[in-house]
């Protein structure tokens, strides 16, 4: 196909995106005050919770299924080009410190590699061969999850990721989009289609659908870390205390899950190295730090089924 078809073709796709939809009515917003175009703007922001709501049940599911590959030591792995890309890598390096989870278990791809983050790689997200490139270099599994992000729902970087991990892998595979019956969604087992509509300036997706992709993925994430039991009620247990300010969140996590003296805070986070949860057992399961890891692992890191084992009775 020549280069004026080409375009010709992907002009007409753009055409039908909800994202690329112009918008007459703030065809003059550069002529408003400030303030103005900040409370357009803030308006335009206030719908997209709405928009992540109704896609509840799909987000949910999955989620649920997500946590199940993930209980049998599969990994959660982002796919994206450009802003997506970015808030896939941006997800996944946040699982380390907040839920001690190994940087491998959690992983952002985005087109074009780590230097794509801060500049763009000409070309990278038109590739479904590079998404496929990408994925066999993690080795995937049945076990994994892949998901694709992708504001209007057709980058090829993004289905190509999905395609290739469903196809070849028998991965689980999510397609994120902010159209409807997007590609994406089409190729994936679980399709999250979060419609927030046209966006403040013409196709600017790293505005509304950004932050809709946002919300979603911190959804995936997180929720998906309880189901693990990396947290405890609404508490990190899982944080790694790596600088001054997380040690002393994790005393402070200590303290809210137990209500025990300082005195004996320091002591548990001596018996466990540090470790949180592991601290909060040796306090409420009255044992001592070899016996809350032990019986942390054979619970698979869930805290309430270690203090129940402890306290010999069922969950």
């Amino acid at each position: 196909m020549s280069t004026d078809a080409t375009y010709t073709e992907l002009r007409a796709q753009l055409a039908t995106l909800t994202t690329e939809a112009f918008r007459p009515e703030l065809a003059e917003i550069d002529q408003l005050p400030t303030q103005e175009i900040a409370r357009i703007m803030n308006g335009e922001d206030a719908t997209v919770p709405g928009a992540v709501a109704a896609q509840l049940p799909q987000i949910s599911a999955a989620i649920d299924g997500t946590a199940t590959r993930m209980a049998r030591g599969g990994r959660l792995i982002y796919a994206g080009a450009g802003t997506a890309g970015r808030l896939g890598v941006l997800d996944a390096s946040e699982c380390p410190p907040t839920f001690n989870t190994d940087p491998a278990e959690v992983v952002g791809l985005i087109a074009g590699g780590p230097s794509a983050m801060v500049t763009a790689v000409e070309g990278a997200e038109d590739s479904k061969d590079l998404a496929a490139e990408d994925l066999a270099a993690l080795n995937l599994t049945e076990n994994d999850v892949v998901v694709g992000i992708s504001a209007s729902g057709r980058t090829p970087y993004a289905i190509g990721a999905v395609e290739h991990a469903k196809k070849t892998y028998g991965a689980l595979t999510i397609g994120l989009s902010c159209n409807a019956d997007s590609a994406l969604a089409a190729a994936a087992d679980h399709g999250i289609e979060v419609v927030v509509g046209p966006e403040l300036l013409t196709g600017s997706t790293r505005l509304k659908a950004g932050t809709a992709q946002k919300l979603v993925l911190n959804m995936l994430s997180t929720i998906t870390m309880i189901r693990l039991g990396k947290t405890y009620g609404n508490l990190m247990v899982d944080v790694r205390a790596s600088n001054e300010k997380l040690r002393a969140r994790s005393r402070r996590i200590v303290a809210l899950a137990t209500g025990a003296e300082d005195a004996v805070i320091e002591a548990a986070l001596a018996a466990t190295d540090g470790e949180v949860k592991n601290a909060i057992l040796v306090v409420l399961g009255d044992v001592d730090g070899p016996t809350a890891a032990r019986l942390l692992a054979e619970s698979d890191g869930h805290l309430r089924a270690a203090l129940a084992a402890a306290a010999g009775t069922t969950p």
